[in-house]
């Protein structure tokens, strides 16, 4: 006789599953913990797989797990959509879950999710984070994508896939009244005040390289990893910027700051990052289809989101 699959036991798991922790899933359900462990457990002996391994407090799917909340998502999707058809209710909330890094341009954010901002039925949640908080998360189902300024490392067990949506160049950017100088690069970078990003950005990386190859002792006052901090300081007159001009995109349209010079050969990439989904987030494939540019992986050329 076919094994008949207990669809309560299943939801538990899927509840869990997009939670990653055991406690607050059962808090949120109104059940003991106890007893959200025992029906997690009786669908791991229904199916003869282990779903989810223990690391320190949180809860990782296994490659087996992974396979199930693929196949949860879809019938759970499918069953609000057919109460949703069958009451009339247009109501239905699609999410799109996302993970930033915590120095990645706002305005660069903005921008590709700016196809689903403002849309009805439309729920957009952001985490930021480091990349080796985000990763996980992704790794686990709680995320849809990951955004971010640099590529993680790839191999079989990790097979991120990473897509480069965006390159814009770096430049010093500082108020107007210095672009009346008319100083050269170097200049700017020995005499005038920086604010610069933090030593683990890529930006930093080509900014140091430069100035080292340059022979030059930069004048730095300020360093921030947030990149709204670096705009704000750059306002206020208390230096000039090391930044692509798309974060202070709406200060260069309002002459509030202007370009003083551009850093030759350097530029920073903005990359989707995201694992293969047999069943992909569509709201994510009409971002990256906004915004589309060349895929970065090894050996491949395929679509970020394909099956």
């Amino acid at each position: 006789m076919p094994m008949r699959l207990n669809y309560n036991h299943l939801r538990y798991f899927w509840a869990v599953a997009h939670n990653g922790n055991l406690t607050r899933t059962a808090e949120t359900l109104h059940i003991s913990q106890s007893a959200l462990s025992l029906q997690i457990k009786k669908l791991e002996e229904q199916l003869g797989h282990q779903l989810f391994e223990r690391r320190g407090k949180q809860l990782r799917l296994t490659d087996t797990g992974r396979m199930v909340l693929d196949h949860a998502d879809e019938i759970f999707s499918m069953g609000a959509q057919l109460v949703s058809r069958l009451t009339g209710d247009d109501g239905t909330v699609e999410t799109l879950r996302v993970g930033a890094i915590a120095t990645l341009s706002r305005n660069f954010q903005i921008r590709f999710l700016n196809p689903l901002l403002g849309r009805n039925g439309v729920r957009i949640t952001i985490r930021s984070g480091t990349l080796n908080e985000l990763l996980p998360m992704l790794e686990d189902h709680r995320l849809d994508v990951v955004l971010a300024n640099s590529t993680p490392p790839r191999d079989a067990n990790t097979p991120w896939i990473t897509q480069t949506i965006d390159e814009q160049p770096i430049s010093l950017v500082g108020l107007p009244q210095l672009a009346a100088t008319d100083d050269a690069l170097n200049t700017l970078l020995t005499q005038q005040p920086l604010i610069v990003p933090t030593l683990e950005t890529d930006i930093r990386a080509a900014f140091d390289t430069y100035c080292q190859q340059a022979e030059i002792q930069p004048r730095i006052v300020a360093e921030a990893d947030d990149m709204a901090l670096l705009r704000l300081l750059t306002r206020s007159g208390h230096g000039v910027a090391v930044t692509p001009p798309i974060v202070v995109r709406d200060e260069l349209a309002n002459g509030i700051l202007v370009e003083l010079a551009p850093f030759p050969h350097a530029s920073e990439q903005f990359n989707a990052i995201t694992l293969n989904r047999r069943f992909p987030n569509p709201l994510l494939k009409e971002c990256l289809d906004a915004v589309a540019g060349p895929v970065s992986i090894e050996g491949a050329a395929r679509d970020l989101v394909s099956g």
